[in-house]
């Protein structure tokens, strides 16, 4: 594979600009996309508007807390879609509420990680990101 291709749902640009920092610091080849909200992500996903040539992404980084539409309701509609359920969702926020931890896996999230505090572990939590997801599991092949 020439990279990953990883979807970013964040709307907080100083944790956009955390991770892309520690994804460069984690040294893999992967291309980083990104979108505001969730309302922005299902148009990159539907390829609609601006996003009309957007790449299917192997992997979707998703915030939870985020204006016009939670991560949540992205995840219950991402699952329910029989194009788009197929991608792997990570969820990577600041909440360790047990209730969005429960929900986030009752929408069939594949990970749920509460965001480090320390540049130094976030930059460890993508290496190790980067080592499962992008090198030990087999994600399902791109679609056109």
């Amino acid at each position: 594979m020439n990279g990953i291709e990883i979807l970013l749902v964040e709307d907080n640009p100083a944790d956009v600009m955390l991770t892309r920092e520690a994804f460069e610091e984690a040294q893999f080849p992967h291309r980083l996309h990104h979108a505001r909200d969730g309302v922005e992500a299902l148009m990159f996903l539907r390829r609609e508007d601006r996003f009309v040539q957007a790449v299917r992404p192997d992997v979707i980084l998703m915030d939870l807390n985020m204006p016009r539409m939670s991560g949540l309701e992205v995840l219950d509609i991402l699952k329910a879609d029989d194009v788009l359920r197929s991608i792997p969702v990570i969820v990577l926020t600041t909440s360790r509420a047990e209730t969005d931890i429960w929900r986030s896996y009752d929408l069939h999230a594949n990970a749920y990680i509460p965001k480090p505090v320390s540049i130094a572990e976030f930059v460890d939590v993508v290496r190790t990101l980067g080592n499962f997801w992008f090198h030990k599991v087999a994600l399902p092949p791109r679609r056109p």
